[in-house]
């Protein structure tokens, strides 16, 4: 992402060159995009001598926490009165990572009742318009690249350190499933370069994420893939649901069904993969796919959702029981209508 826009160069180069404090903002739930895109920038800021905090809704997984500067991090959840604070004398804010308000949850009302010059990056499609500028493009891998880009532009590349680029690689290998979807554009891999160069181990960091899980994680997996995984081949559809009960069985922790839902996808002949689970009250609902079938549409037109072709999610208040009897309900014709060639 290079801004071209000369009144938008403009105003961001005086902003965050005169700015002194700053407020970095991602999504309820943050996934390895929106700690290490947040965390990227984060440490950029501070490396040019500016006071920057990151704020997140709610927890965000143990496999995350290796990140320099991630137990800095301000969870909404546990410390409101000392963000409600930061935000009396913050002078710019970023978004990061999604695209619409509602995805912050309760620390939405932290924003809405503030006036403070702010910047959306993220790559997910349709942003609302609730920013001063907005940066979005869909057809990059991850967030983390766009803020990779971003520093590049507005802060020079020697302010890239090692703390950046492990980061920012971070953010860039967990959004496409280690370089295995989202990741076609040859500029994702220059960018790997880059990041390479600044002394980061790739292989280090891909075990501080994969190979950090717990037992009761590992058996809450062979549990699903056993136990409530359907396969449905006629339709190239397999789903997993995990109920809240369940989940207490196997004493579970933020993050820990993470991935959960690309595990199908290695069935002969499955393209659609969803999973179900049961989250304070409500039915959160994952979409991956592969090849062209748009999982984005799906959780859009019927689950509250949106996303990407092959990477989406949804929520329904109905419960989960129902919430599968609604999704087999609309699948067949879905499925036909892709068939009809009418994506």
């Amino acid at each position: 992402m290079i801004i071209t826009d000369s009144d938008q160069k403009d105003l961001l180069t005086g902003k965050i060159g005169k700015s002194e404090s700053f407020a970095i903002i991602t999504h309820i739930n943050p996934d390895g995009d929106a700690i290490g895109s947040s965390l990227g920038l984060h440490h950029a800021l501070c490396n040019r001598g500016a006071k920057s905090k990151v704020i997140v809704p709610n927890d965000f997984p143990a496999f995350l926490k290796w990140m320099p500067a991630s137990d800095e991090i301000l969870v909404y959840e546990r410390r409101r009165s000392e963000i409600e604070d930061w935000f009396s004398h913050v002078e710019v804010v970023f978004f990061l990572d999604f695209n619409d308000l509602e995805r912050l949850g309760r620390l939405k009302k932290v924003i809405d009742n503030k006036k403070v010059f702010s910047v959306l990056i993220d790559h997910h499609p349709d942003p609302e318009n609730f920013a001063d500028i907005l940066l979005s493009e869909v057809s990059v891998s991850s967030t983390a690249e766009l803020v990779y880009r971003f520093i590049q532009q507005f802060m020079g590349n020697e302010i890239i350190d090692k703390k950046v680029a492990e980061c920012i690689y971070a953010g860039i290998m967990t959004d496409t499933g280690s370089f295995s979807f989202n990741s076609s554009r040859p500029d994702t891999y220059h960018i790997i370069a880059e990041l390479l160069s600044k002394g980061i181990n790739k292989d280090i960091i891909y075990s501080k994420v994969y190979d950090n899980f717990s037992e009761q994680r590992m058996k809450l997996l062979g549990y699903c893939l056993d136990k409530k995984m359907t396969v449905l081949p006629e339709l190239g559809t397999a789903y997993i649901c995990l109920t809240a009960e369940e989940k207490k069985n196997y004493n579970f922790q933020p993050g820990d069904s993470e991935g959960f839902v690309n595990y199908p996808l290695s069935i002969s002949g499955i393209f659609f993969s969803v999973f179900f689970m049961e989250n304070s009250g409500k039915v959160k609902l994952s979409f991956r796919s592969k090849g062209d079938f748009p999982v984005n549409y799906f959780a859009s037109r019927h689950f509250q959702g949106g996303g990407h072709i092959n990477a989406a999610g949804g929520e329904t208040d109905l419960p989960i029981d129902k919430a599968v009897d609604r999704f087999l309900g609309l699948l067949p014709a879905y499925i036909q209508e892709y068939r009809n060639g009418k994506f």
